[in-house]
């Protein structure tokens, strides 16, 4: 296929609103495409490679010169084959190499379509066809199910590949996608409330569980191999030696579990996330011992349980995890509810998670089966720009601007994002130093007095609550916003939305 013949969806992808519009002209690409293309060509749509990162930033991309073919002949596979050879680039003269490397694919590329690959590098493609409407159009093309595509994305993580399986084979192969140990799987999300009650009153009879302040984990296990990892499906196992061996000690052969890991301080209380986070993303921080925690079983020892009620998935939890199961109380009694909050909170933990009974594990879904509550209000955003700090602060990076993100695409393009206020607040000069080598390597363009960048680097923010606003585009803004610490081990996918942000309006 031509890059030509995905430059031309895109384009008019840009040019509807409309998600049924959308949906069919993604179907029409996707049906055109060579089945050898297909996961190239969505991780385009999508703004997302499947080689991953390429290692190309805004100031690599601004340097670039050449001159573009008159005549668009440049394949999708000539694209991908770029894309792997940039992502592989590595040691001494990395610099000049992918300096050529880009030099030859904008030389190859007509203009229009150099300008698409740099917004597909850059992840700033702002079509509307993101996963889910790409998961639709999948659906569509193939004449298959829309349960069995989502639930084969689910399990699979990967669009690209559920778009091979669902468009090459049959409706059968995409109905045999199952867990499979060793392959991760979108974790279930949990929607938000401010009361136990309130939540207890949306969820029903509940399993109520401590809410840890720690990073969350997913770990695989067949015979003696164990492999863990992140929310963001990253293989970190060769990290957390403590973890690997907890679950060894497991009277399982082979199993899935969903938990968390925190560090813990001498009296065996949690430590500050950051702590944690200094621990889980490097083995240079191998002092500092993490403790898992698990709250789910997806499978055990042949079993799958993505289908079986909460309760069930407990009972079998406590049977092969033990100490590692977070603690948690079956209940549909406000006042029981209520303190066994008090209690997590009086344990040094963040709040807690109320679990409807007899929810079933929706991968990668936020819904009403899980609801989380805590007492101060914590939002994961997206940073979209920074200001040059002054004073003290000057030449570092300072000022954050904040974004949620617009699903609906009520402000722009759905899945972008839509500015809620600015921080400079909570942050220590170890995160100041950190912001100033980071961000630049993400810049996309200017800001008054600072730097745009790629919307890809979370950060959790506390909040007093909003107000309406009409400074921001989406009417509200956060009142005395302080930074909690940056979340690497969250996507981008998994901020708040504008409308989380505007229901506390109500609060």
């Amino acid at each position: 296929m031509l890059l030509a013949d995905v430059v031309a969806t895109a384009d008019a992808l840009t040019a509807t609103r409309s998600r049924s519009t959308k949906i069919a002209l993604v179907a029409d690409l996707l049906r055109r495409a060579a089945v050898d293309d297909l996961r190239a060509v969505v991780g385009m749509l999508i703004a997302a490679p499947r080689q991953g990162r390429l290692g190309v930033g805004w100031r690599s991309i601004r340097s670039r010169a050449a001159a573009h073919a008159e005549v668009a002949t440049l394949t999708v596979g000539d694209v991908d084959a770029a894309f792997e050879r940039l992502a592989g680039l590595a040691g001494d003269g990395v610099g000049a190499r992918r300096a050529a490397e880009l030099d030859a694919l904008a030389a190859s590329a007509t203009a229009a379509e150099w300008d698409f690959l740099v917004r597909v590098i850059l992840g700033e493609l702002r079509t509307g066809a993101l996963q889910g409407v790409v998961v639709d159009a999948i659906a569509v093309a193939a004449d298959r199910s829309l349960a069995a595509v989502r639930r084969a994305a689910m399990l699979t993580g990967d669009l690209g590949e559920t778009a091979v399986i669902a468009l090459s084979g049959n409706a059968s192969d995409l109905d045999a996608v199952a867990l499979e140990v060793g392959r991760p799987v979108l974790p279930m999300l949990a929607g938000t409330a401010q009361t136990v009650p309130e939540a207890l009153a949306a969820t029903g009879p509940a399993v109520v569980e401590y809410k840890l302040d720690g990073a969350r984990i997913q770990v695989h296990r067949r015979g003696e191999d164990v492999r863990v990892y992140t929310r963001g499906l990253a293989d970190i196992t060769h990290r957390v030696p403590e973890i690997v061996e907890a679950v060894r000690a497991m009277p399982v052969d082979d199993a899935i579990l969903d938990g968390e890991t925190l560090a813990l301080d001498e009296d065996g209380g949690p430590r500050p996330f950051q702590d944690t986070m200094a621990r889980f993303g490097s083995e240079a921080a191998a002092q500092i011992a993490l403790q898992p925690w698990f709250f789910d079983v997806l499978r055990v020892d042949g079993r799958d349980l993505l289908d079986e009620p909460l309760t069930t998935r407990r009972d079998t939890l406590a049977r092969v995890a033990g100490r590692w199961c977070v603690p948690g109380l079956v209940t549909d009694d406000d006042d029981a509810a209520v303190r066994f909050s008090e209690e997590a909170l009086a344990a040094g933990h963040e709040g807690v998670v109320v679990k409807a009974a007899g929810s079933l594990y929706s991968a990668g879904r936020r819904g009403s089966g899980w609801i989380k509550v805590k007492p101060v209000i914590t939002l994961d955003l997206a940073v979209l720009g920074i200001e040059w700090g002054s004073g003290r602060r000057a030449g570092m990076l300072s000022n954050l601007h904040l974004g949620a993100r617009d699903d609906d695409g009520e402000f722009g393009e759905p899945g972008g994002f839509v500015m809620v206020g600015k921080t400079f607040k909570g942050l220590t000069d170890d995160l100041l130093r950190w912001q100033t080598t980071h961000f630049p390597e993400l810049a996309t363009g200017e800001v008054p007095g600072g730097i745009a960048v790629r919307p890809e680097t979370v950060v959790e923010i506390a909040i007093d609550g909003v107000q309406r606003s009409q400074r921001y585009t989406g009417g509200v803004a956060l009142r005395f916003a302080r930074v909690r610490g940056y979340r690497p081990d969250k996507s981008p996918a998994d901020t708040d939305t504008i409308a989380t942000v505007r229901a506390l309006l109500r609060g």
